[in-house]
């Protein structure tokens, strides 16, 4: 029984995260978690292009040019 005690206390946060992934995955919640995260992405994304204008399209049009 200490062996199990001991391996609960070592392994606590990993139990508790695989719980919470399976209840996630079991009520489709991990459709609006995607969806958080693609909006804080893009908001980040547009965040940069718009202060970096200029490097921004410098980088595009060599990559374009390298097309």
């Amino acid at each position: 029984m200490d062996n199990f005690k001991e391996f609960v206390q070592e392994y606590r946060g990993a139990i508790i995260g695989g719980a919470i992934a399976i209840l996630i995955l079991l009520t489709g919640l991990y459709k609006l978690v995607v969806g958080i995260v693609l909006v804080c992405l893009g908001i980040f994304i547009g965040n940069y292009v718009q202060k970096n204008k200029y490097e921004v399209k410098e980088k595009l049009k060599n990559f374009i040019d390298r097309l």
